[in-house]
This record gives structure tokens, C-alpha cells and sequence, in this order.
């Protein structure tokens, strides 16, 4: 039993050579292009990557698109992005466990990677997203700027084998260009969620389930004041970001840029929402 691969891309040419090396085991790679301005295309059939494109919309969007519209030679498929590497011992992890019919989908964990350097305390580890599903019973949904799962709890699995996330790969000024437009969207999210008043998940905080915790704890995060400030402290000294040394600091660092990015627009967002609910002013009479 063979698993296919299917991996989002837009101007990724400097990447995919690593990530589809890494990938080199699946019988069935499958590239869902967002019509790159580089050479991801080429590169990508020259490395043997069936490929595809389609204007993106959302990270779910896509995904589920390839899921519905692409006929994969494999039942399984592991959902990739471009900066991301398979270790051969997540590659045999995964073949042991997609024969198990409890599960339709498996979360897996990442390490983050900058500077060369695991983050082994500021980049959370383990942060699990569910990467691994079976193409029938398997959809994402969108939530902020990512994606998460769209099927019931008890029906997704955990594996203990992590993939290397490279998100720096494409350097700094990429890594601000792409949190610039995540903060557009997660201050959008915020703000939706306000004004629904769509409920805390106050028991989230105590759950023992990772992934419920750390859900709870972000929603928590975004009505707290002080959110730069406090996701610093939180990261660096709470959560042990120091011991990462200079990577630790600049990671943690460009996080409290990236709450402040979202404060700054969920404000601007706020006061246009008044603005529009002011009733307009009456004419002057002459």
C-alpha cells in the first residue's frame, strides 16, 4: 500500500527540489500550482510531479478542490507545502499506520526550523496539523489564514514522527510578505468571532487533547490587550524560547510583530465597521 503526495505551490522553484527529493518513495506526486511566475511548473514535471493549476482561494479551497477534481492512483494522501521535508522515519510511520480502519486522518507534528536550528521550545513543539486522510473521507475547512480538519475528533489519529518545516527558506522579507496578508486575514476571523460573540472555549484551556488546548488558548490570546506584548513573554521565558538561542529570539521576536500586525488591522477594521454604522450626516440648509 502506497500513499500519493499532493503539494500546494506558488513560485516554489527554490524549494521543490528538496521537498520532492524527500518525497521520492510515492509512486503518485501530485502538484496543485496556484499559476507560479517562476519556474515551479517545469521543475516540477522534470521531477516527475504530475501537475495541475488553479487560481488559489484558500488554502482549503485548494486542497479539497485536488481531493474532488484529480484522480490520486492512492487512497491515502499526504498534504504537503513546499518549504516542508518527509523524514524516512515519518515515511515508515505512516505506512504502519494507514492500514488501521479506526481512523480516517492522522495529525502530525512539525519542528520548525530557522537559522538552520530546530526550535525546539519557542517553535511549540509538538504542534500538530492533520496532514495525512484518506481521499474519501478526508476535507479541510478554512479557518484565519490555514487550514483544519472537517471530520469528527474520534476519527483522527496522531503520529509521533515529525516533517521539518522550513518556513524561513525563502528568507525574511517572504516570511513578512506572507504574515502580512495572514494578518489580514486572522484580524477578518477576530473580528467575525466578536461580533457573533461566538462563545469562549473555556474548558479548551484544561483539556488534555494538544490540539483542543492550543485552539482554546489561541482564541484566548486574541481577546486579551497587551497581545504582543504578552505572546513575547509567553514564548521567550513561559514557554523557554531562550534556550534557542539567537534563532529563539528572532523567532519569538518576529511573533510579537506578527500580534501587532494583527491588532493594528483588527483596529482599523473595528472603526470602519463604525464609521459605516454612523447614520449620515443631514444636508445644510442653505
Amino acid at each position: 500500500m502506497n500513499i500519493s503526495v499532493l503539494l500546494l505551490t506558488l513560485n516554489e522553484e527554490a524549494n521543490l527540489p528538496a521537498c520532492l527529493s524527500a518525497v521520492a518513495w510515492s509512486d503518485d506526486i501530485v502538484v496543485l500550482d496556484s499559476y507560479s511566475s517562476d519556474n515551479t511548473v517545469p521543475l516540477a514535471e522534470h521531477l516527475g510531479a504530475r501537475v495541475y493549476q488553479r487560481r488559489f482561494d484558500s488554502f482549503a479551497g485548494q486542497r479539497n478542490h485536488a481531493l474532488e477534481a484529480i484522480d490520486f492512483k492512492n487512497n491515502w494522501i499526504l498534504h504537503l507545502d513546499a518549504d516542508e521535508i518527509v523524514t524516512s522515519e515519518l515515511h515508515a510511520e505512516m505506512l504502519c499506520v494507514i492500514g488501521d480502519a479506526r481512523y480516517d486522518a492522522y495529525r502530525i507534528p512539525s519542528k520548525m526550523m530557522l537559522f538552520g536550528k530546530w526550535l525546539r521550545y519557542s517553535g511549540l513543539y509538538p504542534s500538530y496539523q492533520v496532514r495525512l486522510g484518506h481521499r474519501a473521507r478526508f476535507r479541510f475547512k478554512q479557518v484565519g489564514h490555514g487550514q483544519r480538519e472537517d471530520i469528527p475528533a474520534e476519527r483522527v489519529g496522531t503520529l509521533s514522527e515529525p516533517y521539518l518545516h522550513y518556513s524561513f527558506s525563502k528568507g525574511l522579507s517572504e516570511w513578512f510578505d506572507k504574515h502580512n496578508r495572514y494578518s489580514s486575514d486572522e484580524a477578518r476571523t477576530n473580528l467575525s468571532r466578536f461580533t457573533t460573540h461566538e462563545p469562549m472555549d473555556w474548558a479548551g484551556l484544561l483539556s488534555t487533547e494538544g490540539v483542543r488546548r492550543r485552539r482554546a488558548l489561541k482564541d484566548l490570546s486574541g481577546r486579551l490587550p497587551f497581545r504582543p506584548l504578552l505572546r513575547f513573554l509567553y514564548m521567550y521565558i513561559l514557554r523557554r524560547g531562550f534556550l534557542d538561542g539567537r534563532a529563539g529570539l528572532t523567532y519569538c521576536s518576529l511573533l510579537a510583530i506578527y500580534e501587532f500586525m494583527i491588532v493594528l488591522k483588527l483596529r482599523e477594521l473595528r472603526e470602519q465597521a463604525a464609521e459605516s454604522d454612523r447614520p449620515a450626516a443631514a444636508p445644510e440648509k442653505s
